[in-house]
């Protein structure tokens, strides 16, 4: 699709071609009885468990006369009950019903189908390339620009210096790493770069304001093993959820590569990273004192089954 030079048109086209391609303007949604707006409250109250209207309103930007009406049809239709709020008299509290939650589950089958439909025709790349879009456009047209504001990418030309440079700078500055680290991490993205297997195998560049604060690797061990390797976090995106979130899009791919089981490498001095391992669903294996990295600290062997 070609894209105008005045972005007002560029940005009006695409949104024009996004709400074809979901067919939000039918009638029913997603082939239901349902309008996108109902579809939409549905989906609130199932996330809520219920919801004060006056809350529903804000969430979903509506005028009260609108909300009130619709919801006074869903409540027909025997989907949601509203009863006077007990803190408040002024305000009603809304609930779905059992159908209402059959409802919600409809519309939740149907929409993920639909977007199954839609990304089967692409490669894995592809995805990847469709979602770190998704994410830029949240990330820009969301509120006002933030510290905690990431977007995770595919490693691309440039990145793999970066990620080299930094593990050493960073290891030398915290830990006192010498150049043997250094050399490791660039016989690690050697490897990667020479022998990459697409299909089985990414690499991810976390950002913050279009610079790279983090880095994550996924690699195959052996047929049915995933390594995932050089995990790193600039210090200022530390405590954000980036290496959580760099972590669980590593196991997904080893997951959605095929892999039965993914590993990891790490010493006893990774003390946060182990905690994001933990949390994600590792186990520490084993522990050796041999020193592959020069780092004179205990090894550890991390592993979780898919």
């Amino acid at each position: 699709m070609a894209m105008s030079a005045d972005p007002v048109t560029a940005v009006r086209a695409f949104t024009r071609f996004y709400t074809a391609q979901l067919s939000v303007l039918r009638e029913g949604l997603l082939d239901t009885p349902y309008s996108m707006a109902e579809a939409r409250i549905i989906f609130e109250l199932h996330q809520r468990g219920s919801a004060d209207s006056a809350d529903l309103r804000r969430a979903l930007d509506l005028d009260a006369g609108y909300l009130s009406r619709i919801l006074a049809k869903l409540e027909s239709d025997a989907l949601v009950t509203r009863r006077t709020s007990q803190t408040d008299a002024r305000r009603q509290t809304v609930t779905l019903t059992a159908a209402g939650e059959q409802a919600s589950a409809l519309l939740d089958q149907r929409s993920n189908d639909q977007v199954q439909a839609l990304l089967k025709p692409l490669t894995s790349e592809e995805v990847q390339r469709l979602t770190t879009a998704m994410a830029t456009i949240r990330d820009l047209l969301g509120s006002a620009p933030r510290r905690d504001a990431y977007l995770l990418r595919p490693a691309r030309p440039g990145d793999y210096g970066w990620v080299i440079s930094r593990h050493g700078a960073l290891y030398a500055r915290e830990l006192g790493w010498g150049p043997t680290f250094e050399a490791y991490c660039a016989r690690v993205v050697a490897d990667y770069v020479e022998k990459h297997d697409p299909q089985r195998e990414n690499a991810w560049i976390a950002e913050v304001a279009g610079a790279p604060v983090g880095s994550i690797f996924c690699v195959k061990r052996d047929e049915e093993t995933a390594q995932l390797r050089l995990l790193l976090l600039e210090p200022s995106a530390r405590g954000l959820g980036i290496g959580a979130r760099l972590v669980e899009e590593c196991v997904r791919f080893a997951r959605q590569a095929g892999y039965r089981r993914i590993v990891l490498f790490t010493t006893e001095l990774q003390r946060d990273a182990a905690r994001i391992y933990a949390k994600s669903g590792f186990e520490l294996v084993e522990e050796s004192d041999e020193d592959t990295l020069g780092s004179g600290a205990r090894e550890q062997f991390w592993a979780m089954d898919l």
